[in-house]
């Protein structure tokens, strides 16, 4: 995952005829979508927010206050980089942007599982997919597997800054994966 290129939203048809765009956020923090905010699209626009109205799911940009320049943007979707989300994004006890924790190693009992190669989004749960580690695969475990993103059931302690996460119970997972 790029440092600069952080995926937050798609732009779907417009609204009305004042260039309003239909906005799906696949963000947790939509107070980033506040006016004068900066986004990128996949086209390597600059757009910048004029009005944000999160209820009705509706987004419009500088230069695109007409509805025929708008449906320009139509299905493109909207990055942000790391710096403006840590600034702009407020994360609660135990909470963690996604891009700190790809990347980590999963350690439990001085063994290390795995590192962590991508989060899934369940309507349960969040899920850690993690890449084995070599040495547990040369004992014919599997290459991947999946952690529940349960904080008070699997997960013990995160250090962000070591790129390191303690659990416990998840080499069962792994053996049982």
């Amino acid at each position: 995952m790029s440092k600069d290129k952080i995926y937050v939203a798609k732009l779907g048809k417009t609204v009305g005829l004042k260039g309003d765009l239909k906005i799906y956020l696949d963000t947790d923090f939509p107070e980033q979508f506040k006016k004068g905010a900066t986004f990128t699209t996949n086209k390597s626009l600059q757009l910048k927010v004029i009005s944000f109205n999160k209820s009705k799911s509706v987004i419009k940009f500088e230069s695109y206050e007409d509805v025929d320049v708008a449906k320009k943007l139509t299905n493109q979707e909207l990055f942000t980089n790391e710096d403006f989300t840590k600034e702009n994004c407020s994360l609660e006890n135990n909470e963690y942007f996604w891009f700190d924790i790809i990347n980590c190693d999963v350690i439990e009992d001085d063994i290390v599982l795995g590192k962590i190669k991508d989060i899934h989004r369940y309507p349960v749960s969040d899920y850690l997919e993690i890449a084995t580690d070599e040495k547990l695969i040369e004992k014919k475990l599997p290459k991947n597997f999946l952690i529940p993103y349960l904080p008070e059931v699997y997960i013990l302690k995160v250090e962000i800054d070591n790129k390191k996460i303690f659990t416990k119970s998840c080499f069962e997972i792994l053996e049982n994966s």
